[in-house]
């Protein structure tokens, strides 16, 4: 992981207290890079790739990125109706030292939405201050409730291009396809899985696949049933086991709550 350094999205000699970016016409991979400001990554259709030094999240329109003021980051985005939300840390001096996944309420949609009003390149009026000065309070609350829907990421060689393969072939993955291509035997491979992820091929699959399954709760109109089919588990009962395990929830009330965002 490569650094590129401090990006600034405003103008050094008026440093802005908080502002908006509207990301809708955005095309980008972006690089490993870092802010001095804290960020609030949304999408609110479509879903933005965010990855850090843990892992690699997905942002359908139910979950948010929170990342703290000089943390490592690069995320990817493609014509997704986004915006890119930032504040400066002396509203949230405890904005922690990792990415944070986070569960979008109504309200705060709504607040993401009515941020955008106050760019981040334009002076704020009074209303965008105390506005701004209210949402960072309420964020202190909305960062401490993480969502579990992330996957972790390693640098070795091997371990990267098993979980490309498997990220590619979700329904179809195997055990043995996933070692051929990291050139490991199965014994290895589950062994370093273990050791560098936390957690062992299958269940780094599974994972997979319900992060796959929570965009497209979100984002399709799929029946739950298509859905667990597409991202590869084999009955219906199945996958709602395993998301509930996952999320707290079925598949079925998170997306008619999410539906209702």
């Amino acid at each position: 992981m490569q650094d590129i350094g401090l990006v600034t999205l405003f103008n050094p000699a008026t440093r802005p207290l908080a502002g908006a970016i509207v990301q809708d016409r955005y095309d980008l991979d972006c690089p490993w890079h870092h802010h001095d400001m804290h960020q609030i990554q949304y999408a609110f259709e479509g879903s933005i790739e965010l990855e850090d030094a843990h892992g690699r999240h997905l942002l359908p329109r139910n979950l948010a990125g929170w990342i703290p003021a000089g943390v490592t980051h690069r995320d990817s985005m493609h014509r997704v109706r986004s915006v890119s939300l930032l504040l400066s840390p002396d509203l949230i001096p405890q904005g922690g030292d990792r990415v944070r996944i986070i569960r979008v309420s109504p309200l705060m949609r709504a607040m993401i939405a009515e941020a955008i009003r106050w760019p981040l390149d334009r002076p704020l009026d009074e209303t965008g201050r105390i506005f701004f000065s209210a949402f960072a309070r309420l964020c202190r609350e909305w960062i401490a409730d993480e969502a579990p829907l992330t996957l972790p990421s390693s640098t070795d060689p091997a371990l990267k291009a098993a979980m490309t393969y498997t990220q590619a072939h979700l329904a179809q993955s195997t055990l043995g396809a996933a070692c051929k291509v990291a050139g490991l035997s199965e014994r290895t491979l589950r062994r370093r899985f273990r050791a560098t992820l936390g957690m062992g091929w299958d269940d780094y699959r599974r994972r997979a696949r319900l992060l796959c399954a929570v965009e497209a709760l979100s984002d399709s109109r799929r029946s739950v049933a298509q859905i667990a089919a597409d991202v590869g588990f084999e009955s219906q009962s199945a996958f709602a086991k395993a998301f509930q395990q996952l999320t707290g929830e079925t598949p079925r009330s998170f997306r008619a709550r999410t539906s209702a965002l």
